[in-house]
C-alpha cells in the first residue's frame, strides 16, 4: 500500500492546485453497441447530444474491454474500468482494491456517483462515499428500479424509481451535483447507466418513434451462430427463438434504437446542466460503456463473444487538452480511461493500476498507443486484436478464426485456412500465447483449426421451457 504520509502530501499538493484541474463526467453505459450512433454512420438511430459530444472531442474507433470470465461481463469491466487492472488481476468485488475514483478524492476532488454499480455494496460505499440514486445490481424494469443514496459512506435512502424511468433519475440526480458545485473544488461525476441493457424499456414515446420494418438488419446477421462457441446457451442467447429472424431481429433493434436514443436525450440533460453551471471549458467528458451487443450480428442477442460487435465498445473524449474532430484508430483498452483522466489531471494512479495513459494520442502527439489486445470469455473464447487484424481462438471448440478488419469489419470472413495468411496466423498464435503469459492467463489453447458440426439449436418442448424459465426472471 502507498505510504500515508506520501497520501496526505499528494493529497496537499493537489488542494493547492486545485482551481487549476479539470473536472471529469464519466458517462459509462451498458451493452451500448460501438456503432448505436448516429454521427459514426448509423442512419437508424437519432443520438443528437452524442454526436455533439463526437464533433467536439475525439472519437475511438477502436476502443475495447478486456473481457469477462463469466457471462456478466459488465462486473469485471467496470471493476477494470475503476481500478485500472487487467482482467486476470481484478476484484470483481474491489475487494483490497485501490481505485482511480479514490486516488482523485486523495488529490482534493469531490467524487460523485448516480447509477448502476454491479460491483457490490461494500465497494460502492468506500469508493463512492456521496451518491444519489445508485441502483446495485445487473438490470431491473427502469420503472421500478430499487435506488439508494449514500452521505459519508453509508446508505442513508432507500426508494424506488416508481413509475419514473431510472435514467431520467440519473440524469437529475447528475445535473444537480453538478449545478452545486463551485469552481473553488475540482469534481468528478460517474454516471454509469444501465442502459442500454435488457430489458430494453423506454418511454412509448420514444418507442414510437421507431418503425422497425425500417430498420436495416447488421450485415452479419444470421440465423444462428454455425458452430457452439461455448456461449450460445447462455441467458441473453434465451431471450428469444431459434432461428433468428428478420422480423425478430428489427423488433428486438426497434427496442433496443429506442432505449439508445432515450440515454442520448439524458447524457443531453446532464451536458445542459454542465453547460448552464459554466464549467464546461474546464471539464473532461468521456462517453464509453462495459460492452457492446450482438442483437442479430452472427446469430447472437447477447455480449458474451469478441466478435467486434460484442467486444467493442464507443469512446469519446472531449474537454482541455482534447483535440476537437480526432478520429484516432489507436487500439485502446477501456483501462486506459482512467490513467488518461489522471495523467491530464495530475492525479497519481492508485497501487495496482495496469492501465496506459493515451492522453498523447488525445493531443494529436502520437497516433499509436497499444500493438495489441488479449480478450477473453470464461475458458471457452480467447483473442488477440492488433487494430487491423483479429485472431479468435475457441479451444473448447477446435476453432480458429482469423479477420482482417480493415476489409471486413462484419467479420464474415474468416481466413485463417488461407494459405497466404499462414505465417501471420502462426505469428498471432504466439503473441496470443505470449500476452496469456504477461496477464496471467492460464488457459491452454491449441493451434489447430477443426471444422466442429454445424450446432443444433433446441427446439420445441425444451426451447419453450428455457424461454419460459429466462422470462420468469
Amino acid at each position: 500500500m502507498i505510504p500515508r504520509i506520501c497520501l496526505i502530501l499528494l493529497a496537499t499538493a493537489a488542494v493547492l492546485n486545485a482551481a487549476e484541474r479539470p473536472n471529469v463526467l464519466v458517462f459509462y453505459a451498458d451493452d451500448f453497441r460501438a456503432d448505436a450512433i448516429a454521427a459514426l454512420g448509423n442512419s437508424a438511430v437519432r443520438t443528437p447530444h452524442l454526436d455533439a459530444l463526437a464533433a467536439s472531442g475525439a472519437v475511438f474507433s477502436h476502443a475495447h474491454g478486456m473481457g469477462s470470465l463469466q457471462p456478466a461481463v459488465c462486473i469485471p469491466s467496470r471493476a477494470m474500468l475503476l481500478s485500472g487492472r487487467t482482467l486476470f488481476r481484478v476484484s470483481e468485488k474491489l475487494e483490497g482494491t485501490d481505485t482511480w475514483p479514490e486516488a482523485f478524492a486523495r488529490a482534493g476532488y469531490a467524487t460523485f456517483i448516480t447509477g448502476k454499480w454491479h460491483n457490490f455494496e461494500a465497494s460502492l460505499r468506500r469508493v463512492f462515499p456521496q451518491g444519489k440514486a445508485a441502483f446495485l445490481t445487473g438490470m431491473g424494469d427502469p420503472y421500478d428500479m430499487p435506488l439508494f443514496d449514500l452521505e459519508d459512506g453509508k446508505i442513508v435512502r432507500e426508494r424506488r424509481s416508481a413509475g419514473r424511468h431510472a435514467m431520467e433519475i440519473f440524469a437529475e440526480a447528475a445535473g444537480e451535483f453538478i449545478a452545486a458545485q463551485t469552481p473553488a473544488k475540482p469534481w468528478l461525476c460517474y454516471v454509469p447507466f444501465s442502459a442500454s441493457h435488457d430489458p430494453h424499456i423506454a418511454p412509448p414515446e420514444v418507442r414510437a418513434r421507431i418503425a422497425d420494418a425500417t430498420l436495416p438488419l447488421p450485415a452479419n446477421f444470421l440465423p444462428q451462430h454455425p458452430f457452439d462457441n461455448g456461449a450460445v446457451l447462455m441467458r441473453d442467447e434465451q431471450l428469444d427463438r431459434w432461428p433468428r429472424t428478420p422480423e425478430m431481429i428489427r423488433r428486438r433493434l426497434g427496442d433496443y434504437y429506442a432505449v439508445v436514443t432515450h440515454l442520448d436525450e439524458q447524457v443531453g440533460r446532464i451536458l445542459a446542466a454542465l453547460e448552464k453551471s459554466g464549467q464546461r471549458g474546464n471539464t473532461l467528458i468521456v462517453f464509453s460503456s462495459d460492452s457492446g451487443l450482438a442483437v442479430g450480428s452472427h446469430g447472437l442477442l447477447g455480449k458474451q463473444s469478441l466478435y467486434e460487435h460484442s467486444s467493442r465498445s464507443p469512446l469519446i473524449v472531449a474537454g482541455p487538452g482534447v483535440t476537437p474532430g480526432a478520429r484516432p484508430d489507436a487500439l485502446v483498452c477501456l483501462s486506459d480511461i482512467f490513467p488518461t483522466l489522471g495523467a491530464l489531471a495530475r492525479v497519481p494512479a492508485p497501487e495496482g493500476s495496469e492501465g496506459r495513459s493515451f492522453a498523447a494520442v488525445l493531443s494529436g502527439a502520437q497516433t499509436r498507443h497499444r500493438d495489441d489486445l488479449l480478450l477473453a470469455y470464461a475458458d471457452s473464447q480467447r483473442a488477440l486484436h492488433t487494430g487491423q487484424w483479429k485472431l479468435i481462438r475457441y479451444p473448447r471448440a477446435g476453432v480458429t478464426q482469423l479477420f482482417d478488419l480493415a476489409a471486413d469489419p462484419a467479420e464474415t470472413r474468416n481466413l485463417a485456412d488461407d494459405p497466404a495468411q499462414a505465417g501471420r496466423l502462426a505469428e498471432m498464435l504466439a503473441t496470443l500465447q505470449a500476452r496469456q503469459k504477461e496477464f496471467g492467463d492460464k488457459l491452454p489453447i491449441t493451434d489447430g483449426s477443426a471444422r466442429p458440426a454445424a450446432w443444433v439449436p433446441p427446439s420445441g418442448e425444451k426451447l419453450g421451457e428455457m424461454l419460459r424459465k429466462v422470462r420468469r426472471k
